[in-house]
């Protein structure tokens, strides 16, 4: 008599299957969800039967108007994404290893950075890195962070730090902030500006969620400033720019931001702190143990260089913040 393990003749659920039921379970509809993974409506549906014949069990609850998931559904929903994450990874490892610089990049930027770095980088990549194909998302540091985390974007740049487990920011260089002032102002074109100076100014901020107008209030509390400075807020540095252009306040802009944002009117006028000037730090941001580490690390090594003509502190790549 042979006594076999049964667990080693039992089917095995296809990728395909675990796709498409990953797809029905996020979407809960059967058109949304073939469209969302490229499939047919039959040939999608056909798989989640299929799998549910594997398995065993009933995954969804069917009805004429919508789709639910099964109690059995809900839990093997979570163990369907993770293996499907874990294949893209392996996947991600293996064609890191068999060509680098090759394939999809899919960089996170800041608003308050993209503007002024990326043409930096897209000429760094265009010249040095010819075979990347680099995809560009502009979005704000706590979107970026989901992104990296849940593996929709492999890389960020941004500012730091941000003090997250399992991300390892590559800093890249500082800048310092100045002063943009209307052309009446008192501090307009001043040099050796003292900090406390900010006690006192209507200083316009962008909105909420913008890390840019963390670090300006962070400004103002080193500087002894208490509350926030100013009720009147913008979504870009363009629009805060023109409020300042009309008389409405004063700002601080990143030297980077200085060449593009002052020359859109005639009616400012740029002021520079006395050192230490309040600075910023930027960085390329990975996820801990990226499978393409050392690519991201090299490409941090190439814009340091490609940066050394921009109005910034170049840092050392020893100079590594978080992890």
């Amino acid at each position: 008599m042979t006594v076999g393990n049964a667990s080693h003749r039992r089917r095995q659920p296809s990728l395909a299957q675990l796709r498409a039921f990953a797809a029905v379970a996020e979407h809960l509809h059967f058109r949304d969800a073939a469209a969302a993974i490229g499939m047919s409506q039959p040939a999608l549906s056909g798989a989640v039967s299929a799998l549910e014949e594997t398995l065993g069990v009933t995954l969804l609850e069917r009805t004429t108007r919508r789709v639910l998931l099964s109690p059995a559904g809900e839990r093997l929903a979570v163990r369907a994404k993770a293996v499907l994450e874990e294949v893209g990874a392996l996947m991600e490892e293996a064609e890191a290893v068999r060509a680098p610089f090759t394939g999809a990049l899919r960089l996170g930027v800041i608003p308050t950075v993209a503007p002024y770095l990326l043409p930096t980088v897209l000429r760094l990549v265009h010249e040095r890195y010819p075979h990347l194909d680099l995809q560009v998302h502009e979005e704000q540091t706590a979107s970026l962070l989901e992104g990296l985390t849940s593996g929709r974007l492999d890389l960020l740049l941004l500012a730091v730090p941000l003090g997250v487990p399992g991300v390892t920011e590559l800093p890249l260089f500082d800048e310092d902030f100045v002063l943009v002032t209307p052309l009446d102002h008192w501090l307009g074109g001043r040099e050796g500006i003292p900090r406390e100076a900010l006690r006192e100014l209507n200083l316009l901020l962008l909105d909420e969620g913008h890390c840019l107008r963390d670090q300006a209030l962070d400004i103002c509390r080193e500087a002894g400033r208490a509350g926030v400075p100013a009720t009147t807020t913008a979504a870009g540095l363009s629009t805060l720019v023109q409020l300042v252009a009309g008389g409405l306040g004063v700002t601080l802009l990143p030297r980077t931001a200085v060449k593009v944002e002052t020359t859109r009117s005639s009616q400012l006028l740029t002021g520079y702190f006395a050192d230490p000037a309040p600075t910023r730090r930027v960085a390329l941001a990975m996820r801990t143990g990226a499978a393409r580490a050392a690519e991201y690390e090299e490409l941090a090594e190439a814009l340091r260089e490609a940066m050394r003509e921009l109005p910034v502190r170049v840092l050392d790549p020893r100079d590594r913040l978080g992890g």
